[in-house]
């Protein structure tokens, strides 16, 4: 979460701690320690983005509560008039540090067993941004959704212990079209803020994988429904984190891990296609040629039973196209006989296409990593492989990406070149 997210957040929460102990008539006095820690704890719930990164710490939540502390030892409490002296009294604002023993640990309102507590943590003062302002979007519950009424404009609820809080209602329905809301409307700004719109894909993404997943469109318009519902994934940074939401969304890493991963596979490759007499030895020529030379015969080298398309020529068009002299990359998208994504290249730049929908534009020497964003893609739209390099595809997914196949979907043609691969590399 961006820095100035984060003091938003911090501030209007403390601003609504006080507010309920001051409209419940307790008086000039201010949260305690334990209620500091409650909300603390509940906000990184809320807010997993929020949780101290350090491993070695038990507690997540120990970076949050300094800050709710230190908004309470910087507030000032509003200042009265002594009727008979006729000057200004300020009380005392820090808390009593005897507090966290004290048995009044949380805030009573209802005299119960139990007693009560403030739970949901993010307050209505900080619920929704103002949509004509500047400041980004901070994605909590406003007031108004069908999720938080009759619940939030309350804020106490029967005291819990904090790792018995209830979240469920942050994958509610209600909290998910929440989400993608504010979502639709970051999206929306000229240049909208890549944290922020990762933050809320984060916080979004199971349903998100259930419509996605949920093949209620043909493969031939699904591309194209996803990304009308999604336009963020036409950014590369986007396509490449829900890449790694998927595989393994807690290695902060992977995306540098898969991208070295790949350069050695290459490597290999190239040794692999000259043995097979199939790429010629890569002396004097520069990363985008050789780049390119792996590209075109890695559907020879791991070969699938079923031949491309008669307009599609060679299967390596399935990947890449480099354009002809005065050819349109419209006209060739448009005539193209897959919907799957590829990599247009021309003179100067490399252009990103799914089906027949441009994407984006790259620079040239970006076709060295080309080949993870078509995967990228395939995972972030759940595409179906061409079976014309599903063989291909299936080993990138197996021996880079490190996503195993059941076995049920092993076809003939992936063993065959699996073994030979292996044979190879020594495996």
């Amino acid at each position: 979460m961006s820095k100035d997210l984060r003091c938003r957040l911090i501030r209007n929460t403390m601003t609504s701690m006080i507010a309920i102990l001051r409209a419940k008539g307790d008086g000039d006095r201010y949260p305690s320690k334990p209620e500091v820690t409650a909300i603390a704890k509940r906000i990184v719930l809320y807010y997993p983005m929020l949780q101290d990164r350090d491993l070695s710490s038990k507690n997540a939540w120990v970076t949050v509560y300094t800050q709710l502390y230190k908004r309470l030892q910087n507030v000032r409490s509003p200042q009265k008039t002594n009727p008979k002296r006729h000057r200004l009294v300020e009380p005392n604002c820090q808390p009593d540090p005897d507090e966290l023993d004290s048995s009044d640990s949380t805030v009573i309102l209802d005299r119960s067993s139990q007693g009560s507590s403030i739970q949901d943590c993010p307050s209505e003062g900080s619920s929704t941004p103002d949509s004509g302002s500047n400041a980004r979007c901070i994605d909590t519950p406003d007031t108004d959704s069908p999720a938080t009424t009759g619940k939030h404009r309350t804020l106490i609820r029967t005291a819990k212990k904090p790792a018995e809080i209830d979240t469920s209602d942050t994958d509610s329905p209600a909290t998910m079209a929440k989400h993608y809301r504010t979502l639709q409307s970051l999206c929306k700004k000229k240049n909208p803020n890549h944290e922020s719109i990762s933050q809320l894909l984060d916080l979004e993404f199971a349903a998100r994988r259930a419509f996605i997943d949920s093949d209620s469109c043909r493969e031939e318009d699904k591309h194209r429904k996803i990304l009308e519902a999604y336009p963020c994934f036409k950014d590369i940074g986007h396509v490449m984190g829900e890449l790694q939401r998927i595989l393994d969304k807690d290695n902060i890493h992977y995306i540098d891990e898969l991208k070295e991963r790949w350069d050695n596979f290459c490597q290999k490759v190239q040794f692999f296609g000259v043995w097979k007499k199939l790429l010629k030895p890569p002396m004097g020529m520069d990363k985008v040629e050789q780049a390119l030379g792996i590209l075109h015969v890695l559907p020879s080298l791991f070969p699938s039973s079923s031949a491309p398309p008669k307009k599609l020529g060679h299967a390596s068009e399935a990947l890449v196209h480099v354009l002809e002299e005065n050819e349109d990359p419209n006209d060739y998208l448009r005539k193209r006989p897959l919907s799957c994504p590829v990599l247009i290249l021309s003179s100067s730049n490399c252009l990103l296409a799914v089906g027949d929908v441009p994407i984006t534009t790259l620079p040239k020497d970006k076709v060295t990593e080309g080949v993870l964003y078509l995967m990228a893609y395939y995972y972030a739209l759940h595409l179906t492989y061409p079976r014309c390099v599903a063989t291909l595809l299936s080993v990138i997914q197996t021996e880079v990406l490190l996503d195993t196949i059941h076995d049920q979907d092993l076809t003939p043609s992936f063993k065959k070149s699996m073994a030979d691969w292996k044979a190879f590399v020594g495996k």
